[in-house]
């Protein structure tokens, strides 16, 4: 049922944000010349896939965690698409596509070691990443891993049509600030 709504919001989703997603592109293009950001994630059962978004930090930023990026690196630009998060939007390609859902756990890097062990640890992978989840809209990002992981868990175990509901509406009307970004 759930990759059923996954599939039908996110093609209504890019159907009806498509001018919002066109004009997005436009001034990021100014913004950076490349807008969009395409990176390796770790999908369900630890399976690679590529991820989209909007690029919000500078093309030659190094591919690490958000967390671990410079604050420098983000454009001013790409600090306003992260406060509205509409970088995520292109990732409704990737629900599409079935690489992801809108709700589970963040995708993350296969150089995030901690992470991965932990998330192992909790059978996190059992399932496809999301675009939002429990830990995004409670504000608990991948710094601090082994939280994650155990917040991760606990949005699986209490999964259902009505919580992915409520974790969306949650996420739409702005619960949670995503990954932090390191001041320099």
């Amino acid at each position: 049922m759930i990759r059923h709504l996954d599939f039908l919001f996110a093609l209504f989703g890019l159907l009806f944000l498509c001018p919002v997603l066109l004009l997005v592109t436009m001034l990021s293009y100014f913004d950076t010349k490349s807008p969009i950001f395409c990176q390796m994630r770790v999908g369900k059962n630890q399976k690679p896939f590529m991820l989209i978004k909007f690029r919000t930090m500078t093309p030659e930023t190094a591919s690490v965690a958000t967390h671990l990026a410079s604050a420098s690196s983000v454009t001013k630009f790409g600090v306003f698409l992260r406060k509205t998060k509409l970088d995520e939007l292109p990732q409704l390609i990737n629900v599409l596509k079935g690489d992801m859902s809108l709700v589970g756990p963040r995708p993350c890097l296969f150089n995030q070691k901690e992470l991965i062990k932990a998330r192992e640890k909790n059978s996190v992978f059992d399932v496809l990443p999301g675009i939002t989840g429990l830990a995004q809209v409670h504000a608990i990002d991948m710094a601090t891993p082994k939280k994650l992981a155990a917040w991760d868990r606990r949005m699986i175990e209490m999964m259902s049509v009505k919580n992915y509901l409520i974790l969306i509406m949650q996420t739409v009307t702005g619960s949670g600030s995503g990954d932090k970004i390191k001041n320099s």
